[in-house]
């Protein structure tokens, strides 16, 4: 099973818990970036393992291929001391160890192709990875502008407005309702001040209509 495949296990069972919970989009983007990075440190860390493993294959390899010339060159000596039946067996120990050394080679040819699967996928999650990044603040962004306006109309609706400013105009009735007790006090209560205006108010209305009865008197005269 590629990377790929077993992230996108991982994260659309995620996503599917996700949506049964009713979570944001924007802790969604935040769960699969975290999956992506999670998973790139995962192969990485096979990577490493693989790149060892191929190590310690090609060392086999050497050692086999060392051992494969030892004994051909225990043929060679066995044919130049006329003994046949020694070559023999060399000849035979070193197929052994060229068998075992083409095996491993076989070997290391798969582990050479996994190593290039694995450095093409990890390029794609890294390219992947970075687009996510990018595009998270922009997803972000968009959320808290559509809440935000999202708040605004539930703010705005008609039937809430009226409501709120229903109970204005009753507040406004309350106040002044308490305005005019106020008022019926302080008629009721008269000052030193209050009292002496009203002396010169009557002294004023006397005055003119003293002048006004003259004045009359005049006409009746003429």
């Amino acid at each position: 099973m590629g990377i790929f495949s077993r992230f996108a296990d991982i994260v659309n069972s995620n996503i599917t818990s996700i949506l049964d919970k009713a979570e944001d989009p924007a802790k969604m983007v935040r769960l699969i970036i975290q999956e992506m990075e999670d998973t790139l440190v995962e192969v990485r860390s096979t990577s490493a393992k693989v790149l060892a493993e191929k190590k310690e294959v090609a060392r086999r390899i050497e050692r086999l291929n060392e051992q494969a010339n030892d004994w051909q060159a225990k043929a060679e000596l066995a044919l130049s001391k006329d003994r046949e039946d020694l070559a023999r067996s060399a000849l035979i120990e070193k197929q052994k160890l060229s068998d075992n050394a083409e095996m491993l080679t076989h070997e290391l040819e798969v582990i050479d192709q996994q190593l290039a699967k694995l450095k093409e996928e990890v390029s794609t999650l890294q390219d992947k990875l970075a687009d996510a990044k990018a595009r998270q603040k922009s997803i972000i962004m968009r959320q808290q502008t559509a809440t935000s306006r999202l708040d605004v109309k539930r703010t705005l609706d008609p039937s809430k407005i009226d409501k709120a400013m229903n109970r204005f105009d009753q507040y406004e009735s309350r106040i002044e309702g308490i305005e005019a007790q106020v008022e019926s006090y302080e008629m009721g209560n008269k000052t030193l001040a209050d009292e002496f205006a009203e002396l010169e108010a009557q002294e004023s209305i006397n005055s003119e209509l003293e002048a006004l009865k003259q004045k009359l008197a005049k006409d009746k005269q003429a």
